[in-house]
């Protein structure tokens, strides 16, 4: 008896030893991949959306400031080690974030949007979206009215936005990179249509005249996209 208890003692060590030896990488479950922004192609060329857009402006906005904050968010999110595993999470708990984060993944995502939701020759609302911006604001104009207001009396940089917050269509505005995904935006909801009023989206063609970019962008409007959205 004494010696089978022996053995059984030999193979039990020998097994946890074994087991021990056995690098932990090979239980250990795999590790979720972090949150990575990227960079959608720009849908048509630089010059398309001229005369209203001009193409340098493009060139810069897109290739420069779109860039780095693709480059700046994702470096804040590897630096902080921030473990959201999508962007609707990673707005949704922007309060937590630093500034870096906050900003650069808004202008990350906001510019990744924008670029959506134009085309060259745009027409005019139709189908369900023209009837859901009636319902909401009466007509058309009445829409157009209240989203330029929206846009032109944005103090500052920032972004005008047409958004669906349940069954409701509302208007409004946020400050710099903020969108109203994000925890801290007063205005809320899902983002239909939106316009970039910083001075880099419209600086060199119309100089300090927002309101002239304003009353042209309607021109490069991708209906199609924000009736996508609106589903």
């Amino acid at each position: 008896m004494e010696t089978i208890n022996r053995r059984t003692f030999v193979k039990q060590t020998v097994t946890a030893a074994a087991a021990m030896a056995v690098p932990a990488s090979v239980f250990a479950m795999p590790a979720l991949a972090a949150l990575q922004f990227t960079q959608v192609p720009m849908p048509y060329a630089p010059n398309a959306l001229e005369p209203n857009i001009d193409a340098l402006t493009m060139e810069i906005h897109y290739g420069k400031h779109h860039t780095a904050y693709i480059k700046n968010v994702n470096d804040a999110i590897a630096d902080e080690k921030i473990s959201f595993a999508t962007e609707k999470d990673f707005f949704a708990n922007i309060s937590k974030l630093s500034a870096k984060a906050r900003n650069n993944g808004g202008g990350a995502w906001n510019h990744n949007f924008f670029w959506q939701i134009m085309k060259p020759n745009s027409g005019v609302p139709a189908g369900k979206v023209a009837e859901a911006i009636n319902a909401a604001f009466g007509s058309v104009d009445k829409f157009k009215e209240q989203f330029t207001q929206a846009a032109i009396t944005r103090f500052g940089s920032g972004w005008a936005w047409l958004v669906k917050d349940g069954n409701t269509l509302k208007i409004g505005s946020t400050p710099n990179q903020d969108n109203p995904m994000m925890d801290v935006s007063d205005l809320k909801g899902t983002p239909l249509l939106a316009l970039d009023v910083w001075e880099h989206a419209y600086y060199l063609k119309y100089q300090n005249k927002r309101n002239e970019y304003v009353a042209n962008w309607w021109n490069v409007i991708n209906w199609d996209e924000v009736a996508k959205r609106l589903n």
